[in-house]
Order: C-alpha cells, then sequence, then structure tokens
C-alpha cells in the first residue's frame, strides 16, 4: 500500500484553470509533472470553483468517489468528485466540488471582489474532500505538499484524524508558504467547526473563541506541519520567524528550477 515515491498535491489554484496565470498558479501546474518525469507518483486536487469551465477543460464526475455527505456545524454537505486531464501532461487533476459552497461561485470573492462569509465552511469542506478521497482511492501519499490557505487544514487532519489510518500514518506534510493571503477573519466559532474524530478542542486551542485571520489560520498549519517551503518572493515574514521559532525546517526556494524541489523532497522522504 505505501509507496515511497508518492507525492499529493493539494492547491488552491491551479494553472490553466484561471484566466490570469499568476506565478503560484504556474508552479502548482508545473510541480506534479516535473515529479512524475523525476519517477514519482503524483495526484494532484483543486477546489471546483465556479469560473472552472467544465466544458473547455472537459471536466467529468467521478460517481464512485461521490456521494458522501461531510457534516460541518450540524449541516451535511454532500461530495462531489470530478476530473480533468492536462493536454500533452499525462496529468490528471481531481476536482472538490459542491454545488452550494463552490460549484455555482467564484474563488474567494464574489463579483463585486467582497470575500465569501463562509470561506471557513469551504475550506473545511475541501480539506476534509481531499482526504476523504484519497483514502477512497486506496492511495497513500508519503508526501504531501500544500499551497495555498484553503489547503491550510490538511496537516492538521492528516496528523490528528487521518494519522491512525494506514494511508497517512507515515505521510509527511509540507506548507508552501506565497503571497496570496484573505483579509476578512473568519467568525469566533471556526476552531469549533474543526472537530470531527480525532479533533479535539486541545488541538485547535490557538484558535478558539476569536476570529481567525490568515495568519492565525497559517499558525495552525505550521504546527502540525513537518516542514516549510518559500515559493515566492513576498511571503510572509512574520509566518517565517513562527515557523523558525517552532523549530521547523524552512526551506527558501523562491526563484528556484524544479531540480532542487525533487532535490528536497528526496531528502524529506529519505528521512522518514
Amino acid at each position: 500500500m505505501k509507496s515511497a515515491n508518492r507525492i499529493l498535491f493539494v492547491s488552491q489554484e491551479i494553472n490553466p484553470f484561471f484566466e490570469e496565470q499568476t506565478p503560484v498558479r504556474l508552479l502548482n501546474r508545473m510541480l506534479p509533472e516535473i515529479c512524475q518525469a523525476n519517477g514519482f507518483e503524483a495526484r494532484t486536487f483543486m477546489p471546483k470553483f465556479g469560473e472552472v469551465n467544465e466544458r473547455r477543460h472537459q471536466l467529468h464526475d467521478v460517481i464512485r468517489l461521490s456521494g458522501m455527505n461531510l457534516g460541518i456545524d450540524d449541516i451535511d454537505h454532500p461530495l462531489l468528485i470530478k476530473v480533468s486531464s492536462i493536454p500533452g501532461a499525462r496529468m490528471q487533476i481531481y476536482f472538490i466540488d459542491n454545488d452550494d459552497l463552490f460549484h455555482r461561485r467564484r474563488g474567494i470573492k464574489d463579483a463585486f471582489g467582497i470575500e465569501y462569509k463562509d470561506n471557513d465552511v469551504r475550506t473545511i469542506f475541501f480539506c476534509r474532500g481531499v482526504l476523504e478521497t484519497v483514502e477512497k482511492l486506496r492511495w497513500a501519499p508519503s508526501l504531501i505538499q500544500c499551497s495555498g490557505w484553503m489547503a491550510a487544514l490538511i496537516p492538521l487532519y492528516v496528523k490528528k484524524a487521518f494519522g491512525g489510518t494506514p494511508f497517512f500514518a507515515d505521510s509527511k506534510v509540507v506548507i508552501a508558504l506565497d503571497n496570496n493571503e484573505y483579509t476578512t477573519p473568519f467568525g469566533s466559532r471556526f476552531s469549533e467547526k474543526l472537530l470531527i474524530d480525532g479533533v479535539m478542542g486541545i488541538d485547535v486551542r490557538s484558535l478558539a473563541g476569536m476570529p481567525v485571520g490568515y495568519e492565525e489560520l497559517m499558525h495552525l498549519a505550521i504546527d502540525y506541519s513537518d516542514a516549510v517551503i518559500l515559493t515566492t518572493p513576498n511571503y510572509n515574514q512574520r509566518l517565517v520567524n513562527y515557523a523558525q521559532n517552532r523549530g521547523k525546517a524552512v526551506y527558501d526556494l523562491t526563484g528556484k528550477n524544479a531540480d532542487e524541489y525533487i532535490a528536497l523532497y528526496h531528502s524529506i522522504l529519505e528521512k522518514q
């Protein structure tokens, strides 16, 4: 079941599914393909935001993986899984979808540029949906790289809720810091919404009873990650300082080529 060369990429945004090509989106598109060319098995997940054109990118429903309900704050949200292939890359992208949370809406902001009030629930749904789907696929990753704040709960859930399963027991988790932040804090009940089997109040006590801004969310991600990767020049230095103070390994790969990412992945996996 466990293979030493499996990397799971959980990314908030990936090229070419958005009109604008940003460095982070291009990097998230490139890394899985480069990994596969270097002998790794790679799988990639992202949210199925409303602006992702299903016809243009030929998305298909994956019935055997869909149909589960994820309960968040006493509300059940049906999990839908879709998949698309990137032409010429031999690479599939899995999409986490839900009619109310993603399908009918844009990315993190509405048409007026206002961040959605339920981005907290969308983040929880996305992260839990990824891990539930990977279990259904019976595909055990040795390394998980998280990109974007909407993937920031993956480290917590891997280490606490899914860490006892054979699929994630030995998985290393790295969080990639970039310059994509949100500005509207999550509500003060966010920590309560995070609770599922395996995740207790003490595990998220740093967020309890207060609005949760970008830095507080990323602190939680860093706490449960095995390492931190810097991917864009304009990263948040306060988060780097926090990671270093917590004794986390921080790797600055800004401006580096793909070979250095591959070398880092090998280095992290060799330490298992």
